[in-house]
């Protein structure tokens, strides 16, 4: 019997990941094990907790959630504690309310959770629902439809990555007509330092970072172009960030200075 375990960034109330671990017991002969923070923990990067003891608290069969744990704490404590005598067959992580797209990757708890788990040489791939702003509520029914297949695939055919690489998916928004699916780059965002300032009643300043949106460089074949076009995007992801291209000129520089 294949085994899945699956994390998040959202929470283990998140409607996502319930709805993703019922379609995966749905249609697939697996033991679907879930390990979720307990509170939300969007933008925590791939941060794992050193200054602090982790407890896992049973919710009920093979659900976990993970007091005041990251993404990347869920999968690391899962396979230390949880997977004693077999490591799971695939790690999905999400799926997520919102895209993470772009450099947004490096920010993104639900790619960490898969990171985290290409690191142990486990296959992963990471889920991201688009919305638009006026959406009030979600629907993953296309998320649902095509993360089906997708894992389907993996077990009939194996992973499509070497080790360290992972699968990052991101689906359309269900305001717009779904184009279909296609491989892409990572795209460029373009960034900003907003911040939202207040003073509380003892006369204290304190900030909100604002909330980012999509601004992006125009490229034909991003992930944030296409996502916005309706089609859903599937972007190889490796944990290998060397600059090559800059190695020969780098060496000249040092010769140089």
């Amino acid at each position: 019997m294949k085994k899945i375990l699956l994390t998040n960034d959202d929470g283990y109330e998140s409607k996502g990941l319930i709805k993703l671990a019922k379609m995966l017991k749905k249609h697939f002969k697996a033991e679907i094990t879930i390990i979720a923070p307990a509170n939300e923990k969007s933008a925590c990067s791939h941060s794992i907790s050193l200054t602090k003891p982790l407890k896992f608290q049973k919710i009920k069969k093979n659900f976990y959630k993970l007091d005041d744990g990251t993404p990347a704490d869920c999968v690391y404590l899962a396979l230390h504690a949880l997977y004693k005598k077999r490591l799971p067959d695939l790690v999905i992580s999400g799926i997520n309310k919102g895209a993470n797209v772009g450099e947004d990757i490096t920010y993104s708890g639900t790619c960490a959770g898969a990171m985290e788990a290409v690191l142990h040489r486990i296959p992963a791939i990471a889920l991201s629902q688009f919305y638009q702003d006026n959406q009030k509520e979600l629907d993953f029914k296309l998320a649902l439809k095509l993360t089906k297949k997708i894992v389907k695939n993996i077990f009939d055919h194996g992973f499509p990555l070497d080790k360290k690489e992972f699968l990052n998916i991101n689906f359309p928004s269900s305001k717009v007509a779904f184009q279909g699916i296609k491989v892409c780059k990572a795209g460029k965002r373009i960034y900003s330092y907003e911040a939202h300032s207040n003073t509380n009643p003892r006369g204290v300043e304190y900030y909100w970072l604002a909330a980012a949106n999509l601004d992006h460089e125009n490229e034909k074949n991003s992930d944030i172009t296409l996502l916005k076009q309706g089609y859903a995007t599937i972007t190889p992801i490796m944990l290998d960030l060397t600059a090559y291209k800059q190695i020969k000129n780098l060496k000249k520089w040092i010769k140089n200075g």
